[in-house]
């Protein structure tokens, strides 16, 4: 019994957390299932009291070994499981999504060592399903002896095949489930627990049976004995970290990982504090390590004849709570090790109620093996050597990653592991080098398992069977699942009479002693069996029936439409809360009324109202159209009506917007037409300047080309000629006429002037004709990165005539204050046209100043016409365009329209009205710009351009 007692330790030890990365890519691949994240806080905390209440099985051992120097073991152990806690939930807080926890937050840890990650994950699995397999053992063993003493005969193979088995029948059919049937114990457990702890405390230091509160003497301890039993308790203060497992799962993860804090602190009260009391009252040394003997005699002081049965209640709870909770665990962490491509896709595998079903039978496969094995003893041993090396793998990557935030205490994590490789050649080496090595190889062994699986064609080994399962719904084979049942009850009821008969029976010859711990096992037991009978039976049709109340109630809540349910006579009884926008009050408000009060016509009694209607409510003072449909629902003692309220006012409005909208459409198409003309005016303006340009150039360019060479020559016969001059200085009276006649003199001196007035005409019209090209700009269509003082350039000498003196007025002087502008990217050819539409309206707006004497010249001179151009890129790399004049200014409330089509202030047969519109849309539209004008009567005009300096062509 010791040894069963020293397992039991294990079962309970609830070390397994979980969790999920939110910034791990895995999670975010659509083709793997996420978990539904559907336990509350509460159940989750459940969990977390796991590894509190399997103390009850670990401390006996240990304290039968050492006595009071046990307590030194605790001391550090709890320490390092509390510093444990606080890292874990730090890591849980950063990987908020991932599931599995320490071990999987180890994979994180360690992830440029996939190898160390996978075998840390593994072992740490191992474990926990070695707890499962010591559970059960327990629990034949405590069956047996109890049945023994009644005289019956222990059927050993049912048990182990039913402790088994129990708790996988219910974590087949869902989490949920599970996670309420462990809460229901854990917490009158934990509360036991803890009473235990707080009154043989209290019973020490104030009881005048009392043996004292500290001992008279202490032995001395070892250092081998220190880190055997140092590897041994380190299973359950290591664990207390299980409720971060659920975070992945939880509805409040933040919640959950909180309570790790709350079961750090736990640890004292309970590790320390029990085993004090244990320390100072179980002090016979014929009790051994017998767990129950052990308890009961420690509690017994302060808790008189209900000891027994409380021992038995908190023993048998950290069994069944511990299997309860591996079953929950361990899918887990194969799930996120699937997600992670640590082992195969196909445990990533979880069903619509989220059921791990690969997962869960590796879990029993592996339970199987252990249990086939049968020696608690080596159980535990080879268990706990992948969990212990599990950790020190653990602090290795705490310290690997000690510059990450999620890392608390790097520097303690790299001497706690120091320690640990000490404790598991020491300490586990102690337990047995055999054991010692088959705990080594074992994780190794289940990746050979999983390598197996990846490269097996079997249809079960692979994600995609399963997925394809869980898409189809499942057809119901029972259609009258009452029957079923029904009968299922009557056969429970007749069992239960049958075994209450037989022990009643055997409980009167026998005694009680024995009868109160079975009864407790059996209580549990039932408790586990209802549970997973209902699973499979009546808890799916309520499950489903209250996921279509759900549904049905959410489409209630949800629809925009109004849904009423009348009764035959009329009279509101549910009001969805779309209503309150249809009348204007609360829904609780419409209750009880007749549903005329609203919608007059609906008179007398829904069944003679039409199926289909439009009617109209005045609600707020505003006429609306509604569409009413209304459908009856008939029961079996009265019939009701479902009222759906559909408002059709836009609708009608609408539709009465399009009966007099043909008029405007129209006149927008005129507007359009006008539009298209203008650009197709400008289009063809550009077209005959680019062919203009073209045929001009041509001849320009070979007059340009043969001045050279007219000058060339004509130099050469003025050499000839003054050669001849020099040689026969008394020419003919013929040659000194006709020399006279042509003012031969004057000829030579004027010929290269002559020559040279022609060279700067003909770049002069050269210079004119690479405007017209700049401005043209016909094949540059597309967008491209261009030099766009090079387009203002072009556009003022097309305009350069118009910029000149007349006989009336000033020349408009033209202020270039060009910034340093890398290449633009534009649509060249549009954007000349904005350039040439805003020039040419500012020397407009000069010469309306003329016209109207606010310059002249003489007397009247007043300040210069001019023009400023400025340009700049500003630290957004947005480019600015202001092109201003000194005129006469725009009036306010001409500035309103200037950008709307077919607005101009000029005379009739002056201006279309389309320049600045056009100007807008290019800017605005094709450039992703702003065009603004900043304007006052007699301060000028201001016309700014910000267009990006790069942008997507549209």
């Amino acid at each position: 019994m010791g040894t069963l007692l020293i397992s039991l330790i294990r079962v309970s030890h609830p070390a397994l957390p979980i969790m999920s990365h939110p910034a791990d890519p895995t999670l975010g691949q659509s083709s793997y299932p996420r978990l539904t994240r559907s336990l509350s806080a509460v159940e989750s905390w459940g969990f977390g009291l796991t590894a509190h209440i399997s103390w009850t099985a670990l401390v006996p051992a240990i304290h039968a070994a050492l006595g009071p120097q046990a307590i030194f073991v605790w001391i550090p152990a709890v320490i390092l499981g509390m510093l444990l806690n606080y890292q874990v939930k730090r890591l849980g807080m950063h990987f908020m999504n991932v599931a599995g926890g320490t071990p999987n937050y180890a994979t994180k840890l360690l992830q440029n060592y996939p190898g160390l990650a996978r075998y840390a994950a593994i072992g740490y699995l191992l474990n926990w399903v070695s707890y499962l397999a010591v559970n059960t053992i327990v629990l034949r063993d405590l069956i047996k002896v109890n049945l023994e003493a009644l005289g019956i005969a222990c059927p050993e193979i049912f048990l182990d095949i039913g402790f088994t088995l129990l708790p996988f029948i219910v974590a087949f059919s869902g989490t949920h489930a599970l996670s309420i049937l462990h809460l229901f114990f854990v917490i009158p457990a934990f509360g036991l627990l803890i009473t235990f702890c707080v009154q043989g405390l209290g019973w020490l230091a104030f009881s005048a049976d009392s043996p004292g509160f500290f001992p008279s003497n202490w032995s001395s301890l070892g250092f081998v004995d220190w880190a055997k039993w140092f590897f041994f308790v380190t299973y359950a203060t290591y664990s207390c970290e299980t409720a971060s497992s659920f975070v992945a799962d939880s509805r409040h993860p933040t919640q959950t990982l909180r309570f790790l804090d709350v079961a750090a602190w736990m640890m004292p009260p309970i590790f320390l504090g029990g085993s004090w009391v244990m320390m100072r009252l179980a002090t016979d040394p014929n009790l051994k390590d017998n767990a129950f003997m052990n308890l009961v005699a420690a509690s017994q002081p302060f808790w008189g004849k209900s000891a027994a049965v409380s021992v038995s209640f908190l023993l048998v709870a950290a069994s069944l709570l511990g299997s309860a909770t591996v079953v929950s665990n361990c899918p887990r962490i194969l799930y996120q090790l699937a997600l992670d491509k640590h082992i195969s896709p196909v445990f990533s595998v979880v069903s619509r109620r989220g059921v791990f079903v690969p997962a869960l039978t590796l879990t029993l496969l592996l339970c199987l093996i252990y249990l086939i094995w049968g020696d608690v003893a080596r159980i535990v041993a080879v268990g706990n050597i992948g969990w212990f090396v599990s950790f020190m793998l653990f602090h290795l990557g705490l310290w690997l990653r000690r510059d990450r935030p999620e890392v608390l205490f790097p520097r303690i994590s790299l001497g706690i592991l120091l320690l640990e490789v000490v404790v598991l050649l020491v300490g586990g080496l102690a337990w047995g080098w055999l054991n010692f090595l088959i705990g080594l190889l074992f994780p190794i062994g289940v990746m050979g398992i999983d390598a197996v699986i990846r490269r097996v064609s079997f249809p079960p080994f692979h994600r995609s069977w399963w997925m394809r399962r869980y898409r189809t719904r499942p057809v119901v084979i029972i259609k009258d699942s009452v029957v079923l049942q029904v009968l299922i009850l009557i056969f429970l009821l007749c069992s239960a009479l049958g075994i209450g008969w037989l022990f009643g029976v055997n409980l009167y010859k026998v005694g009680t002693a024995a009868g109160g711990n079975l009864f407790v096992v059996l209580l549990m037991s039932v408790a586990f069996v209802g549970v997973a009978i209902a699973c499979w039976t009546s808890l799916p049709q309520v499950v489903a029936i209250a996921e279509a109340r759900e549904a049905a109630e959410h489409l209630f809540t949800v629809a925009q439409d109004g849904i009423l349910v009348v009764d035959d006579q009329g009279i509101i009884r549910q009001a969805n809360p779309a209503t309150e926008s249809f009348f204007g009050v609360n829904p609780s408000e419409l209750l009880g009324n007749h549903l005329n009060k609203w919608l007059p016509a609906l008179i007398y009694y829904p069944d003679q109202w039409r199926k289909r209607s439009e009617q109209t409510l005045l609600c707020n003072r505003k006429n609306r159209t509604l569409e009413v449909s209304i459908s009856d629902r008939r029961h079996q003692d009265f019939q009701e009506y479902v009222v759906i309220l559909h408002d059709i006012t836009q609708r009608k409005q609408t539709e009465e917007i399009l009966r007099h909208s043909e008029a405007q459409l129209r006149q927008e198409a005129k507007q359009l037409a006008s539009q298209l003309v203008q650009s197709e005016k400008m289009s063809s303006l550009g077209q005959l300047v680019a062919g203009v340009a073209h045929e001009i150039n041509n001849p320009v360019s070979f007059i340009y080309g043969n001045i050279t060479f007219a000058n060339q020559y004509i130099q050469d016969v003025l050499s000839l000629l003054q050669l001849y001059q020099q040689n026969y200085p008394n020419p003919v009276t013929e040659i000194q006429e006709k020399t006279e006649a042509i003012d031969l003199n004057f000829l030579i001196a004027d010929l290269p002037n002559l020559l040279t007035s022609m060279t700067i005409g003909a770049e002069r019209i050269t210079e004119i004709v690479l405007s017209l090209r700049n401005f043209s700009r016909l094949d540059e269509a597309e967008m491209k990165a261009v030099n766009i003082h090079e387009g203002i350039d072009s556009t003022l000498m097309i305009l350069e005539h118009r910029l000149k003196p007349k006989s009336d007025y000033l020349a408009i002087e033209v202020i270039k204050d060009y910034g340093d502008l890398p290449l633009v990217g534009c649509y060249v050819g549009q954007l000349n046209q904005v350039f040439m539409n805003l020039l040419a309206n500012a020397i407009d707006a000069l010469e309306e100043g003329v016209e109207n004497r606010e310059w002249g010249v003489g007397e009247k001179a007043l300040p210069t016409p001019q023009i400023r151009i400025h340009t700049k890129l500003t630290s957004e790399n947005q480019v600015v365009i202001r092109i201003a004049d000194n005129g006469l200014g725009i009036p306010e409330d001409v500035q309103k329209h200037l950008f709307e089509p077919f607005f101009t202030t000029k005379p009739v047969g002056k201006g279309t009205g389309l320049g600045l519109s056009i100007s807008y849309q290019i800017i605005t539209q094709k450039h992703q710009g702003t065009l603004q004008c900043i304007s006052a009567p007699g301060e000028g005009t201001e016309f700014i351009i910000v267009i990006p300096l790069n942008q997507q062509a549209i």
